[in-house]
């Protein structure tokens, strides 16, 4: 079996950082993901990553409590970039070239997200970590998510979440949920069923970059995704039930 993708881009949300964690990052949590990220440009892959925030900060939350949301939504970007740098961090000490973009400007952390520049980090094989959102409040990082893909010409979205794909209902409430293997776009779309904000869903399919939602806790289905193995279910194709 060789390589699918050659560019891709991975969603990780903020929780994904927290291991076992109430709150904040998991430094153990963070060093596999960084691994498996390093495996990948070790492999050729060119790696993006989208990161969300909601371990440190959420603004949906913040708006519930009566705060301004778009201030809320802001205070998100800033905690995401916090998560970029951390997973920074982590690869660079595995000896990995990263690229910390920023839709926000913070010179003194990051560089400003610019779409030439980025394509050709990730063309000298370094990987780049999208931060603060896409700069605008009342848009989700799972939106950045297709913006930034579609931007750099990604083939795929790997979305990592702590289930093994996309179900008919919750399978931690329905022991009798069934996995889908494939879906539509549309059928997701009508049938909401939450993978991604509707925005990214229907930027996904508008510029066809499929999706595949995979659990991120097996060490190792990020590599096993890359290389077109069945490791979760993938939005784009035609609808099927395992």
């Amino acid at each position: 079996m060789g390589r699918v993708y050659q560019r891709v881009l991975l969603k990780l949300s903020g929780e994904a950082l927290m291991g076992e964690l109430n709150y904040g990052i998991d430094p153990i949590v963070v060093e596999q993901i960084a691994q498996q990220l390093a495996d990948l440009i070790a492999d050729g892959v060119e790696v993006a990553v989208v990161v969300g925030g909601g371990n440190i900060f959420r603004g949906v939350k913040g708006a519930a409590a009566g705060m301004d949301r778009a201030t809320a939504d802001y205070i998100g970007m800033i905690a995401t970039v916090m998560n970029a740098m951390t997973l920074q961090d982590s690869l660079e000490r595995m000896g990995v070239q990263t690229r910390v973009q920023t839709a926000i400007a913070m010179q003194e952390v990051a560089e400003p997200y610019i779409r030439r520049r980025a394509i050709r980090h990730l063309e000298k094989k370094r990987v780049v970590i999208f931060g603060a959102g896409s700069g605008n409040p009342f848009f989700t990082t799972d939106t950045t998510a297709a913006l930034r893909a579609a931007e750099i010409n990604a083939e795929v979205i790997f979305k990592a979440t702590k289930v093994d794909g996309i179900y008919d209902s919750d399978p931690h409430v329905n022991p009798d949920a069934k996995r889908y293997n494939s879906l539509t776009y549309g059928h997701v779309l009508t049938h909401d069923l939450r993978v991604m904000d509707s925005t990214a869903i229907a930027l996904c399919k508008d510029n066809n970059i499929p999706i595949i939602v995979f659990d991120l806790s097996v060490p190792g289905n990020i590599r096993r995704a890359v290389l077109g193995e069945n490791v979760g279910t993938i939005v784009g194709g035609f609808c099927e039930v395992s």
